[in-house]
């Protein structure tokens, strides 16, 4: 609430300086409303306190909502209104008039406003005369001030773990029997399925992610796959044959046969809700008895019994032993006695649910470790019949977030159930739909960070990075999602369409933010109300769902747009979004942007993301590199899109990928980037890219494809900060004159990626001196004797990935020897090995479980 009011009056004071010459009436209004809602800030924290159990309050602060809404409504359709009057003035004699005297093209506009805000300000009177009904405080500047500083946490360093096992409590023994089940092929060489069966929070999926890293180097091929209540067999076969190009259930299925047929293989099917699932798949599930093996979890009995000879695994509460040492896992190990027998009775109170104990202790570790904060928890909770407990702490933490994490918390029902959020896109969304407080001088991208992380710390979301990858993800329990899902609703925060039955009640309710996870999005969109500020629109896999055309022409006062995962998909209407800050269109096939004119339009565009996206329809960027507050640029696949010279990108923090040409380097207009964090960029020459490297001084990640590397770009002295550099890519050869230095390389480098490479030495030995690296991929990288020697150090590295090390046209050899000597990479836990045949893999003994992963 506290963003929202911020907003509104960020639009009204913006308004006044923009328009302050030709508000004249108008103008009168707009300061009154604004004086006003600066007035009711200073009882939100008051207000927000007392909500919970006073409808009065809880009304009054939906009114408040429902207002800072139309306000901003009113604004930005004065402004949309404005747009359309120039853009139907073909002639341009209004644009040229307009630059003398500007007034007559408004005075319509400013009449409807004025109109509207008139409307408001009679509503907003009454709201501020009924808060001191309500017995609602206005607290002074500096309490509020002191509130909002005690709520936030200090910028942490980001952890982003699967399974974090320091925190896992009860689960060992469960492991142990499901991985004899697994592994015994002797005694059962059948094909095999284990159902893993239990409440909502009870842990089976950890329990099966922690199976299925012991055991997966058993088999030839494995895979983990998250079904949830709404899956699509499609979808799931695609995943298992990694494929992306064929939809048709009764090719997928018999290939999906072939591909397992005469290999050993696991495949985990996560969250199963219907036993038609099994019955749809079992066909092409071979049974070549030789130890294949197939796991399900899930919260029904009725789906378990798929195996006749194996009865269903069920995972039980912890018990009051267990749960008391999880709590105090999650709060602090060091507890203190006097707090002990408090814990005890809050630990009891979850019935031996883990998340229910995790979130609980996500809650206690921001209270101040006192018998009266810990107390206080304990008397407060509501506590009903069995089998409620777990919502009711669930919805307890809810209101335990400070108010600037609980429109980040309620954000996430956005995406579907079990769905891998990516994490640079979701940050940006928060901060394109003004849902982030601003905090002094970090970057709002900063600060959103920060709010992730403090969810992560209270246990509401779940972040992981790929080992092998730079991508970060983030996901979301489905009971915690479901929690979302219910608080969101009930303020009008997001609306979910499963259906197009559920587009009825939008014509009674303007959907703020909307979110379409059916399969007739087309017919959704078409009945949907054009005030709609968020639109997601999020498919479960690449290119997975085909929709001929999304029209978003009546969509005025759309803000962020994204779409993940269709194809053959015509958009129109971009242009038409003036107010867009967010426009994602990721894992998409075949999309034709049509766009009448030109991007230039879109005059508050903040980000751009075209991530892993095929375009057709010969779309080009026209206009993009003139809209001055673009942060992030993310172009599509297979696209050779040229920074041009006088481009005017003063506020861009990411770049990926363009190409610099020679022409570039050459003007004195040469696009200033100093705020430039991350960088992939394809140079035309050495020349161009070295000038370019000189005006960046806040770069944390570079990634340069040229055909030739020369020393200029693997030790770039031209970059202001190199020493800052934490990710480095690198594809290309490199000149014979330059060896492979650590001491040149930058000191806190943890990623770096060296492609094409063709080293005349071993680069090992060197990069084992580096101590801040964390992930190492060699990629076509083929020594003149084709051995790799780890000698030393290596001392936090997490992930080492070797991909294509064959025969090239250079060098006639393959990299047959990979040796890793005693004591070398001692926080190793990732191993793969993609494409090199003839590859010889010796680890020392510590290091013998980490048998490689091939992948396939």
């Amino acid at each position: 609430m506290e963003s929202l009011v911020n907003f509104a009056v960020g639009k009204l004071g913006d308004l006044i300086v923009k328009e302050a010459q030709f508000l004249g009436g108008v103008g009168n209004q707009v300061e009154w409303v604004e004086t006003e809602l600066k007035r009711i800030q200073c009882c939100l924290i008051d207000a927000d306190t007392k909500r919970k159990g006073d409808a009065r309050v809880e009304n009054w602060l939906n009114e408040l909502r429902d207002v800072a809404y139309r306000i901003e409504d009113a604004i930005d359709t004065f402004y949309v209104e404005i747009e359309d009057s120039r853009q139907k003035d073909s002639s341009g004699f209004l644009n040229k008039f307009n630059k003398l005297c500007c007034m007559p093209m408004k005075v319509p506009c400013l009449h409807k406003l004025g109109k509207e805000l008139g409307q408001i300000r009679n509503v907003l009177d009454g709201i501020s005369k009924s808060r001191v009904d309500y017995g609602i405080k206005e607290l002074p500047q500096d309490t509020k001030k002191e509130r909002s500083q005690a709520d936030e946490l200090p910028m942490r360093a980001k952890a982003y773990l699967d399974v974090d096992e320091t925190k896992i409590v009860g689960l060992d023994a469960d492991k142990d029997n499901i991985l004899n089940l697994l592994l015994n092929s002797a005694e059962t060489p059948r094909r095999a399925v284990i159902t893993i069966v239990g409440l909502g929070g009870l842990g089976k999926t950890t329990l099966a992610r922690m199976v299925y890293e012991s055991a997966k180097a058993n088999f030839k091929y494995h895979i983990m796959l998250s079904v949830s209540q709404q899956y699509n067999l499609v979808d799931l076969v695609r995943q298992m044959l990694n494929q992306k190009e064929v939809d048709l259930e009764s090719i997928l299925l018999p290939k999906l046969k072939s591909f397992l047929s005469g290999k050993k293989y696991l495949i985990i099917l996560d969250d199963v809700w219907e036993v038609r699932l099994w019955e749809q798949l079992k066909d092409a599930l071979p049974n070549d008895k030789n130890g294949s093996r197939v796991m399900i979890t899930s919260r029904s009995i009725d789906v378990a019994p798929v195996d006749p000879e194996i009865p269903p695994y069920k995972l039980n509460s912890l018990n009051e032993k267990d749960s008391l040492t999880l709590l105090l896992k999650e709060v602090d190990e060091k507890c203190p006695n006097d707090l002990l027998e408090l814990a005890d009775a809050l630990s009891k109170k979850c019935n031996g649910l883990p998340l229910a104990l995790k979130v609980l202790g996500g809650v206690l570790s921001k209270k101040y470790q006192n018998y009266h904060d810990w107390k206080n928890v304990l008397d407060t909770l509501d506590w009903y019949s069995e089998g409620e407990d777990c919502m009711n702490i669930l919805a307890m933490s809810y209101e335990d977030m400070p108010y600037y994490l609980k429109p980040c918390f309620l954000h996430l029902a956005c995406f579907p159930e079990d769905y891998a959020i990516d994490v640079p896109s979701l940050i940006r969304m928060w901060v394109a739909d003004r849902i982030i407080p601003k905090n002094g001088k970090k970057t709002m991208e900063e600060t959103a960070e920060n709010c992730l992380q403090q969810l992560f710390e209270r246990n509401m979301v779940q972040l992981s990075a790929s080992p092998y990858y730079s991508e970060r993800i983030c996901r979301v329990h489905d009971l915690l999602r479901d929690l979302a899902i219910h608080e969101a609703e009930k303020i009008n925060f997001v609306t979910i369409f499963l259906n197009p039955e559920d587009v009825n009640h939008s014509h009674r309710v303007v959907t703020r933010r909307a979110s379409l996870q059916s399969d007739s999005d087309e017919l959704i969109i078409k009945q949907m109300n054009p005030k709609t500020r968020s639109l997601v629109l999020c498919c479960a896999s690449w290119g997975s769902r085909i929709i001929n055309s999304l029209n978003l022409t009546e969509f005025r006062l759309l803000r962020v747009l994204e779409i993940i995962g269709v194809k053959n998909t015509e958009i129109r209407g971009l242009e038409k979004l003036i107010h867009l800050k967010y426009l994602g269109i990721q894992q998409c096939d075949e999309i034709n942007l049509h766009i009448e004119s030109s991007l230039e339009h879109l005059k508050n565009l903040e980000t751009f993301n075209l991530h892993r996206t095929f375009l057709t329809g010969g779309f080009e960027p026209i206009g993009l590199w003139t809209i001055s507050t673009l942060r992030h640029i993310q172009t599509p696949y297979i696209q050779d899109w040229v920074l041009p010279f006088n481009a005017i990108l003063r506020n861009l923090q990411t770049l990926r990928s363009v190409k610099v040409t020679e022409e570039s380097y050459q003007h004195d207009q040469f696009p200033c980037l100093n705020n430039l964090r991350e960088l992939r960029v394809n140079p035309e020459t050495i020349d161009a890219i070295v000038p370019l490297l000189g005006t960046m001084s806040c770069l944390l990640s570079l990634e340069i494809f040229c055909p030739w590397i020369p020393k200029e770009l693997v030790y770039p002295t031209a970059l202001p900060n190199y020493q800052d550099l934490q990710s480095l890519d690198l594809s290309g050869k490199w000149d014979k004159s330059v060896s492979l230095e650590a001491r040149l390389l930058p000191r806190h480098l943890a990623i770096l990626v060296l492609a094409n490479s063709f080293l005349g030495q071993d680069p090992m030995p060197e990069l084992g001196k580096l101590q801040s690296l964390k992930k190492l991929k060699l990629i076509d990288t083929v020594l003149p004797n084709g051995t790799y020697i780890c000698p030393t150090g290596f001392p936090v590295l997490e992930t080492l990935h070797f991909e294509d090390m064959s025969k090239c046209d250079l060098l006639n050899v393959n990299v047959e020897l990979l040796r890793v000597e005693k004591g070398v990479m001692p926080k190793l836990k990732y191993l793969r090995i993609s494409k090199c045949p003839s590859l010889k893999v010796e680890l020392p003994l510590e290091l013998q479980h980490l048998i490689p992963d091939y992948g396939y």
